[in-house]
């Protein structure tokens, strides 16, 4: 049985891009940081060491979060090696641009369990095991207000997850635990990127007033800031982090 020196967190699908960019920070912050992954064992295991290179602790837990017996491991594996759960970050997720009447039955199956039953997985999860106090970070997008092409599916599940993020937070009275949600704009990870010609690039670039992509550091200030204290006051927001794009 771990002896719980600082406050653990959470973050889902943190190996790559913005989730390990979160990971990064709440570890400067002081927060022992659970790594979260589905396959990516080698860059969870790569996070873990430049982590514990800069002084911090962290851990890397495989699951997968659309399962329910999985995420009651990670949760059960994160309080054994680190202690009590402080702060989750949902920030696992996949997004596939195909137009609504073309989307397969599979493409929406595993859209819809990654991104809104690993959500709805985790939190009921952590309505039990979160300490009193504890911050929970949901990822939602600005792309819900921009009505794109091509989003249905994905805009479908992130309405869900701005939903939940509001009824959870009142569900929640009385422990002095927040949720929240963060939704970013265009990010400039190799998930955004992949697949898009400059072009396309430079025109989501241009969108924002701010005339620029966000990048993972953006995000992970803004997630820093709804799992730290100065966010105490701030419960059941959608907060979108996207430099005035919408």
């Amino acid at each position: 049985m771990s002896i719980q020196t600082s406050k653990v967190a959470i973050v889902t699908g943190a190996s790559r891009g913005i989730g390990a960019e979160v990971a990064k920070r709440l570890a400067r912050d002081g927060f022992a940081v659970t790594i979260n992954y589905s396959s990516s064992a080698a860059e969870a295991a790569a996070l873990v060491a430049a982590i514990e290179a800069q002084g911090g602790r962290a851990i890397a837990v495989q699951a997968d979060v659309a399962s329910t017996g999985d995420v009651k491991r990670l949760l059960e594996e994160t309080e054994r090696r680190l202690g009590k759960v402080d702060v989750l970050v949902n920030n696992a997720g996949i997004l596939k641009v195909v137009p609504l009447a073309e989307s397969s039955d599979e493409l929406f199956e595993q859209t819809f369990n990654i991104n809104v039953r690993g959500v709805f997985n985790t939190l009921r999860e952590a309505s039990a095991r979160l300490n009193g106090g504890g911050r929970i970070v949901n990822f939602s997008t600005s792309v819900l207000g921009l009505n794109l092409p091509g989003y249905g599916v994905y805009n479908g599940t992130k309405a869900a997850v701005e939903a939940f993020t509001r009824v959870f937070a009142k569900e929640l009275r009385g422990r002095g635990i927040t949720v929240n949600a963060v939704a970013p704009g265009p990010v400039a990870t190799e998930l955004f990127l992949r697949g898009k010609s400059e072009e396309q690039i430079q025109s989501f670039a241009k969108m924002p007033p701010l005339e620029r992509l966000g990048q993972p550091e953006d995000i992970a200030s803004v997630v820093a800031f709804l799992a730290g204290p100065d966010a105490g006051w701030v419960n059941g927001q959608v907060l979108r982090a996207n430099g005035g794009l919408v």
